[in-house]
């Protein structure tokens, strides 16, 4: 290990990544480095050779989360690998599943719904769930979201539809002998259940109402019923949703011990981030995998916990030291973000929540735990509260302080500041404000997507396409700056509608130069695209058409030529919208641009907006406004916590609408007010996000009839002392006009984040025109497809099937060789040509083809190539080691690491040796150069580092007529790739992307907006 690395480690840090076997629970407050001790522990385990990469697994809670640790991790090591297992709790389980969900009988094709599939897939068979209760005849779908959202926290309970069942079934069959006083008991996997409270049914009286008890017990039937069938739903189409990810490994798991034994075995080391985050299903299957060696760290901090309402369960963490009674104890106090005084306020008022909290619950006579932190950054920080007189005053206040912050620290960037809302929409009066101040901000919202003014634009555009006479589409694509009309010209098209009744596009069709030369240039350009399109959507699919627009119209073009940091933000948005339609294509037969509207209006229709995943990171200096769940794990210099009124924060409670009966819940419920004490830990985090100063805004008018009280959070935090406490602010000047600090703010241009992982696609496209990878890499322009890469997936795709099935039935012959059947003592396994064709008609992509015609000779150009590759190979399969394996391998640049990644499509055994093969659907090369040689020279560089076997030979399989181009790079050919590849890293740090025009234009993907292209 790094000994530099391990010097910069406090004590109980060190303990931590030093730590050997057992189970180990390390409760690490905020800012006290707990990613930083689970990425130092998994290097430590690999350097020490404890464990190989493939051979630890460490889960956490987001994607985000994954991806920093995976880079983290990647930084400490200095040498390359294969496998590292880092995911969140869902992928891991998304990745068991593919490729043992036969084993419990489930399709390893199958589909993962997102909320809105799941709500289309309850409506469209609503009449199969037999529901009464939660169908209103007024309104039948009222309730689909709700019984959605209860079957999904059933799954993070661990509760099955057969359990669900069997305790409804109970409460109706023995409702008599209930009523009586008997009380049935249920067995529910292991723990007592209860029967349904019948306290709940007394009247006035204090007498038992059976009437009410049994409309109750029908209620819990319909929901059992309503969630079997759901179920069975989703089974009937192949498909899965995010809590069966869990659950159905959990079963994988319980059912087939055999494969969960072989999983024990190749973890040999489990860790656990945001331990508090995770589910009581989740846990279960941790416990399952982790025993017996219990070689299980986990890392969290009780007081962060803040995602009930996705199913997370504090009760695990406090659960834990009870289930492994073994388990080491280590808690990290040492803070290195914030001030000491902002530490001390969190610390005093997260003990509200006594006695529900860990501190408390370990403590014993002998042994205080103690989680007060202590800062290693100072102690004098800022604390202040802003109260402005109205809402508007409010936010003034809050504006204005941040100029004052910016101008008194003029090294400052806007990126060290935040505001933090505790609901999305109260961010609006933010935006606006940020907006007229001039100050560059991101509100950084995971919903949202179908509002933002880009995708409204090619939504809008979209809509005209299937219907031309929409004039509320239209007008909005008129508005758009890449058609250039004047005001006056849009004036005057909504005039001449309105005065005959016509739509506006009827207006424009009918204008024959009536609105003027000019205008009818620009009308002209719009009625021609549409023209265009509108017979390209006949044809295409919704994808192809979304590029054509956006290219076309040259408003790919006009989002490019932005100010970098809005570029890359509203291509970001683009590619969002471009991944909700690759779901759409990916799961409709019919993939046309008005079978999509009509899936989107649905969408908006069930109150669904579009999801947008918050990017920290894009936007190189800007203010970030968003929300106090959405801060989780970030940090910043300066917070503004904003409107801190009575039922804004803390919320009110809002009950979900069909609770799990008590009698089926597994985990261990706090005594205290569950929605107080989570609205608390909200709280401690949001405060804990600020690192030298910390600012509360509140007022007591928001438009409402009555004024508004202080949150209690800050009575509670000794911030306000009574609802008469004088202001501490005097009253801003309403008028006060920001621009003009603007305009003495220093204004940074940061260059962009060069990232620590590149790809051989990466460094080909800098070397061919570095402008061409700042279009593909840094704004992340969306791009058209081709039809050649479609069928390269097809074929690449085929194949991997192929020897999967070839490397499974290998396995079975060398099992029988070693048991009765030792007569066949060949290992070239039987596979024959219906099953390759099988595998090519299920793999075929369909996408980017220029016509039918087209599509059908490549499609029987591939078949035929197949055909001929069975031939060639159906009487000696080469021995394929590994398929589409993925790689990580590192390289020095100017004494720093950089990771290059990639995935080769085979690795053959060849005796002690391997063979790497790379696929091509283009025509063979009599003699290739170096520059066609780069790709597999790359790999042969990357294998000396990850692989224990020499390499024996580098292959191209040409498919257009199934030959191979068989060479070996030499040190000279090594040498100079290695150099090339070094000297592209630091021409990509210098962050210069000039173009280089010339005859490779014509194949580039961003020819259509690029002003520099040639020819």
């Amino acid at each position: 290990m790094n000994n530099d690395l391990m010097k910069n480690l406090n004590k109980e840090q060190l303990q931590a990544v030093q730590h050997k076997d057992g189970p180990l629970l390390i409760v690490a407050g905020a800012g006290t480095g707990k990613t930083t001790v689970i990425t130092q522990r998994i290097a430590y385990l690999i350097e020490q050779e404890m464990a190989k990469p493939e051979e630890i697994l460490a889960l956490t809670f987001t994607e985000k989360a994954a991806g920093e640790m995976e880079e983290r991790v990647d930084r400490l090591l200095p040498f390359g690998y294969v496998d590292l297992w880092i995911s969140t709790f869902h992928s891991f389980g998304e990745k068991l599943l593919h490729v043992h969900g036969l084993d419990i009988g489930l399709q390893n094709d199958f589909k993962l719904l997102n909320e809105f599939e799941q709500y289309l897939l309850v409506k469209n068979n609503l009449d199969k769930f037999d529901l009464d209760y939660y169908k209103p005849m007024g309104n039948p779908t009222k309730f689909i979201k709700a019984l959605i959202k209860h079957f999904s926290r059933c799954k993070d309970e661990d509760i099955s539809p057969a359990v669900y069942l069997e305790y409804a079934s109970g409460l109706k069959e023995n409702i008599d002998s209930m009523l009586g006083g008997i009380k049935k008991r249920l067995k529910t996997e292991g723990k007592k259940s209860k029967v349904l409270d019948i306290s709940n049914f007394q009247n006035s009286d204090g007498e038992f109402n059976k009437e009410m008890a049994e409309q109750e017990i029908l209620r819990i039937n319909e929901v059992a019923n309503a969630y079997h069938t759901y179920q069975q739903l989703l089974l009937d189409n192949s498909a899965l949703d995010f809590g069966d990810l869990i659950n159905y490994a959990l079963r994988l798991f319980r059912e087939r011990p055999v494969i969960l034994e072989k999983y024990r075995h190749q973890f040999k080391y489990i860790l656990l981030d945001e331990f508090q985050d995770t589910n009581l299903a989740q846990y279960e299957l941790i416990k399952l995998l982790a025993s017996p060696k219990n070689n299980l760290v986990v890392v969290g901090d009780d007081d962060q916990s803040v995602y009930k309402f996705r199913g997370a369960s504090v009760s695990n963490i406090l659960q834990f030291k009870k289930d492994f009674l073994k388990a080491k104890e280590l808690v990290l106090v040492n803070n290195y973000r914030n001030k000491q005084d902002i530490l001390n306020l969190s610390y005093e008022f997260i003990q509200q929540n006594n006695p529900d909290r860990l501190e408390v619950k370990l403590s014993t006579s002998k042994k205080k735990l103690d989680k007060k932190l202590k800062s290693q950054t100072g102690k004098k920080g800022t604390i202040k509260v802003i109260e402005g007189s109205d809402l508007q005053d409010e936010v003034r206040s809050v504006v204005e302080e941040i100029s004052d912050i910016k101008i008194k620290n003029k090294n400052s960037s806007w990126k060290d500041f935040a505001i933090l809302v505790r609901a999305n929409n109260s961010a609006s009066e933010f935006c606006s404000a940020l907006d007229e101040a001039g100050f560059p901000y991101q509100f950084l919202s995971s919903r949202g997507l179908y509002s933002q003014p880009v995708i409204l634009n090619v939504i809008s555009y979209l809509k005209l396409l299937d219907n031309y006479h929409d004039s509320i589409a239209m007008y909005r694509i008129l508005n758009m700056p890449i058609f250039d009309f004047a005001y006056q010209e849009l004036v005057n098209f909504n005039y001449a509608s309105n005065k005959k009744a016509w739509s506006i596009y009827t207006v424009l069709n009918d204008a024959n130069g009536k609105f003027g030369k000019e205008v009818q240039g620009k009308i002209n350009k719009v009625l021609n695209l549409t023209n265009k399109h509108t017979v390209l959507a006949r044809d295409k699919n919704i994808s192809e058409v979304f590029l054509a627009f956006l290219n076309d119209s040259g408003y790919l073009k006009h989002l490019s030529l932005m100010e970098e940091g809005q570029s890359i933000e509203n291509a970001n948005l683009l590619n969002k919208f471009l991944k909700r339609i690759k779901i759409f294509e990916a799961g409709s037969d019919d993939k046309s641009v008005k079978a999509f509207l009509r899936e989107l209006n649905d969408e908006i229709g069930a109150g669904e907006q579009g999801t947008m995943p918050a990017n920290i990171e894009s936007g190189p200096d800007t203010i970030k406004i968003m929300t106090i769940h959405a801060s989780k794990g970030l940090e910043f210099k300066h917070v503004f916590i904003s409107n801190m009124v009575d039922k804004r924060f803390p919320t009110m409670e809002r009950k979900e609408s069909i609770l799990i009966p008590e009698a089926l819940i597994k985990e261990t419920l706090p005594e205290g007010d569950v929605h107080l004490q989570e609205e608390r830990r909200l709280f401690y985090v949001a405060v804990t996000r600020a690192k030298e100063s910390l600012y509360f805004s509140w007022s007591r008018d928001y438009g409402g009839a009555r004024d508004k009280k202080p949150s209690r959070f800050l009575i509670e935090s000794g911030l306000v002392v009574d609802e008469k406490t004088e202001k501490k602010n005097q009253k801003k000047d309403k008028n006060i006009l920001l621009k003009q600090k603007t305009q003495i703010l220093i204004e940074e241009k940061s260059c962009i984040n060069i990232p620590q992982f590149f790809s051989y696609s990466q460094l080909s496209a800098f070397s061919k025109c570095p402008y061409q990878y700042r279009f593909a890499y840094i704004l992340k322009i969306p791009s058209t497809g081709k039809y050649a890469f479609s069928f390269g997936k097809t074929m690449h795709s085929t194949l991997q099937k192929t020897f999967e099935l070839v490397q499974s039935r290998r396995a079975s012959k060398q099992e029988d060789l070693f048991g009765e059947d030792k007569k066949n003592k060949s290992d070239n396994p039987k596979v024959n040509l219906d099953e390759m064709i099988d595998f090519y008609e299920k793999s075929w992509i369909d996408e980017w083809y220029q016509s039918e015609r087209q599509k059908d000779e490549y499609k029987q150009k591939g078949k035929d190539s197949i055909k001929e590759f069975y031939k060639k190979h159906k009487d000696n399969w080469p021995k394929a080691e590994m398929l589409e394996k993925g790689f990580h391998f590192k390289i020095t640049v100017d004494n720093k690491l950089y990771t290059i990644r990639g995935a080769i499509d085979r690795v053959d055994s060849v005796g002690n040796k391997i063979k790497i093969i790379d696929y091509k659907t283009g025509k063979p090369k009599e003699k290739l150069t170096f520059g066609e040689k780069e790709q597999l020279l790359l790999y042969q560089l990357a294998a000396s580092q990850i692989f224990d076997k020499e390499v024996e030979g580098l292959s191209f399989y040409y498919f257009d007529n199934n030959s191979e181009i068989e060479f070996l790079g030499t040190e000279k050919e090594l040498e100079k790739i290695q150099d090339k590849i070094i000297g592209t890293i630091r021409d990509i740090n210098k962050c210069e992307f000039p173009p280089k025009p010339g005859p490779l234009c014509a194949f580039c993907d961003f020819k259509e907006i690029c002003e520099f292209k040639k020819g």
